[in-house]
């Protein structure tokens, strides 16, 4: 047995956030199967939308669903036709009332499910699988990603015995908690079988501690700020914060 966790898994509450983001006492098994509907409904009708990842928010009564796609404008349609049906589609599926947010995927070359879903696309059209798998990881590299690791596992090439080929380019930490590394997974029915494809791409390490910090500072300079105009404001003011007073009234005297 392989000692491997998931990519996604491992960073979760660390890095990176839930994909279902609600609370429920009561109902959770209901609310958890209606998100599985959801999922897979949206999967089978926006197909041909590249849809990288779907979120799901809910809060009194409302499903906020977020779309993000490498091509919105399938989505969304002609004067929002096509969105329109699919919202009317989805309210059959829950009794909430249903928002829909489409994001665009600004570069979906270094999108791991969706260069998952490309090779997949290129496999079932009898394209060889090292072209395929190559030209994927010069277009990542190409496009800044930090590193990329390919993987396709199944009859390769319409061989007798199913084997696993892969291609690793730059830095993939999968073991570094800090690492943002995007993974994605696909599938390919092929006339000979089934062909799994899976996806590492290295995004850079996002510093939690440094991030929180940062926060912290930009917290004390807007209540500095604030504190400030109140001073410059009130006569009242300046009586409750007298430092703040000297120093505006220092600034004014250099002034003049």
């Amino acid at each position: 047995m392989g000692q491997k966790s998931h990519p996604y898994g491992l960073r979760l509450g660390y890095i990176k956030n839930w994909k279902s983001r609600w609370y429920f006492k009561k109902g959770y098994r209901e609310a958890l199967h209606e998100d599985l509907k959801l999922r897979q409904f949206l999967e089978k009708e926006l197909a041909a939308a590249g849809v990288s990842s779907i979120e799901i928010e809910r809060k009194s009564g409302k499903v906020r669903i977020q779309i993000f796609t490498a091509r919105p404008g399938i989505i969304i349609g002609r004067r929002g036709q096509e969105i329109d049906r699919v919202k009317t589609k989805l309210t059959k599926l829950t009794n909430d009332q249903v928002v829909l947010d489409i994001k665009e995927v600004k570069v979906p070359q270094t999108d791991a499910q969706l260069v998952a879903e490309n090779i997949a696309m290129q496999l079932e059209k009898r394209v060889a699988f090292r072209k395929a798998m190559k030209k994927a990881v010069t277009t990542a590299m190409s496009k800044g990603a930090g590193g990329i690791k390919v993987m396709c596992k199944g009859r390769l090439g319409g061989s007798e015995i199913a084997r696993t080929e892969g291609y690793r380019v730059g830095k993939v930490p999968l073991g570094t908690f800090r690492a943002n590394v995007d993974y994605g997974f696909k599938q390919a029915f092929t006339t000979y079988g089934t062909i799994g494809v899976k996806i590492w791409i290295y995004h850079g390490d996002i510093l939690v501690k440094k991030e929180q910090a940062e926060r912290q500072k930009e917290r004390e300079r807007r209540r500095m700020g604030e504190a400030e105009q109140q001073a410059e404001s009130t006569p009242a003011a300046r009586e409750a914060h007298p430092e703040v007073a000297a120093a505006s009234g220092h600034q004014e005297e250099k002034a003049e």
